[in-house]
């Protein structure tokens, strides 16, 4: 009894292409970019398909499958998980949907996208710094004299978010004053803005990347700390001149967690030196 090879479908090609994209993402990522020991000797490089599935928070026989080129269906929300975990850029990650079978997401950007009335504010506020930040402190839009105080425009976009650059950016690193007082009370503040959102992917992918990769967040996570937002005071390192700033948080309505924070120079230097930004800018 003969056997006929029945030829290979369209769906086919694609979950085998999607399995072998999926392995060379796991195997350019080492275990200790993920906060993971080295585990012995290893026979392949990368990661292991079950430090994979144990990141993202999927089942390994699961992730097996998917990567074996099994016909299963992902959710976008798995597909999500999975693609920061392998540390996906914006192209890597639509490809992966593609391949996936699933349309591509909006991208987040797009669906907190500020309206242009709100850039046009932005700028107005000049020469103030100011920011605006969603509950999980991605940063949705800044004006110029905001973006001179960080050097925000040289940060790639999938990093603009203020917790990440708090515990892993090396120039906020020296730019931000006061962290040993600052720094917890941020974390407990993300904390307790997380209560809403404790099983949405995208906030406890982002606590994982922090945890993996600095061990100050990691440190202040485990004390379970929370507390609410408030109007203080912050002070920067910057090449003009050690600035500081009283900051006002201005909520978008009475149920938003979307805020537009805005920085009042405290003393008559950071006057100076905002003013002195702000008159180079095009009128």
């Amino acid at each position: 009894m003969t056997t006929t090879l029945q030829p290979a479908t369209h769906d086919d090609v694609r979950r085998h292409e999607l399995a072998a994209f999926l392995r060379s993402r796991r195997e350019r990522i080492s275990p200790d970019e993920v906060g993971l020991p080295p585990g012995g000797r290893r026979r392949t490089p990368g990661l292991r398909r079950e430090e994979v599935a144990q990141l993202a928070g999927v089942g390994v026989t699961w992730y097996t499958w998917l990567e074996q080129g099994r016909d299963i269906k992902a959710s976008d929300q798995v597909l999500a998980a999975i693609a920061s975990t392998l540390r996906l850029d914006p192209h890597e990650r639509a490809h992966m949907f593609t391949l996936a079978g699933s349309p591509q997401p909006v991208d987040e950007s797009e669906c907190s996208a500020l309206a242009p009335q709100m850039h046009i504010v932005l700028r107005q506020l000049e020469p103030l710094p100011a920011v605006v930040l969603n509950s999980r402190m991605d940063i949705l839009g800044y004006n110029s004299v905001y973006a001179w105080l960080l050097d925000l425009d040289d940060v790639p976009f999938e990093d603009r978010n203020t917790m990440v650059l708090a515990f892993t950016h090396p120039l906020w690193h020296e730019r931000l004053l006061d962290r040993a007082e600052n720094l917890p009370r941020v974390v407990a503040q993300f904390r307790a803005s997380m209560a809403e959102h404790v099983a949405d992917k995208r906030w406890k992918c982002l606590v994982r990347k922090l945890r993996a990769e600095s061990a100050e967040f990691d440190s202040l996570w485990s004390r379970h700390d929370v507390r609410w937002i408030e109007n203080l005071t912050k002070r920067f390192e910057h090449p003009a001149g050690r600035l500081e700033f009283d900051f006002t948080n201005l909520w978008f309505g009475p149920r938003s967690r979307t805020r537009l924070t805005t920085y009042t120079p405290s003393n008559e230097d950071t006057w100076v030196a905002v003013r002195a930004f702000a008159a180079t800018r095009d009128p």
